[in-house]
């Protein structure tokens, strides 16, 4: 196997396990936030404390993934031009 079949076929294998995640879970946990809702932050002991709200997430915790967010647009595109 040459490295550019095994680039290509690396590639398409990244692609498809990316493509199948986006079908199952279509939401991921907040990057900013890590999932937590709310900024951490820490008392004065140093203790970790809940902070404000996530401005990225909004408190939901969650996010839509960029692949699914490709696809809903793609989708939405399709079903606008086909009307």
């Amino acid at each position: 196997m040459t490295p550019t079949t095994a680039a290509v076929t690396l590639f398409t294998i990244v692609t498809l396990g990316y493509l199948a995640l986006c079908a199952v879970s279509p939401f991921g946990n907040c990057r900013k936030c890590r999932g937590f809702g709310f900024y951490m932050k820490t008392d004065r002991r140093g203790r970790p404390r809940p902070g404000r709200i996530c401005r990225r997430c909004h408190g939901d915790r969650k996010r839509i993934r960029v692949g699914r967010h490709l696809y809903n647009a793609a989708a939405r595109t399709r079903r606008e031009g086909t009307r």
